[in-house]
């Protein structure tokens, strides 16, 4: 069972953000930013290529409530996620950084 998947069904505390029937959304454990949190569905689909795309309607649904819950909604946010080992994902669970709270040329600058 992977990681994502134990934070699921809760044997992983995690500081949780929002969850329904179907997503739940933590903060991550190495934010890289001032809002930096993990979206993933609850069926474990090892990355975006395999997930059925019924299910990104409904998580499309609940990143947006989540970016309002966060206060970033009008100010704006980024989602990041990674497919594969050559895309960089380390998690074989599909899930979605949420990152936010600073401008993006502020990432920019920090990393020159």
């Amino acid at each position: 069972m992977c990681i994502f998947c134990k934070i699921v069904n809760k044997e992983i505390p995690s500081k949780i953000v929002l969850e329904d029937d179907d997503f739940i959304a933590f903060h991550d454990i190495n934010p890289t930013r001032k809002v930096h949190v993990l979206v993933i569905p609850k069926v474990h689909f090892d990355s975006f290529q395999f997930v059925d795309p019924s299910i990104m309607l409904n998580m499309t649904k609940f990143i947006q409530k989540i970016a309002i819950e966060l206060n970033i909604d009008k100010g704006g946010y980024r989602m990041i996620t990674n497919i594969g080992e050559d895309g960089g994902q380390e998690v074989s669970h599909l899930h979605f950084h949420l990152i936010g709270g600073e401008k993006v040329g502020r990432l920019v600058r920090e990393r020159e």
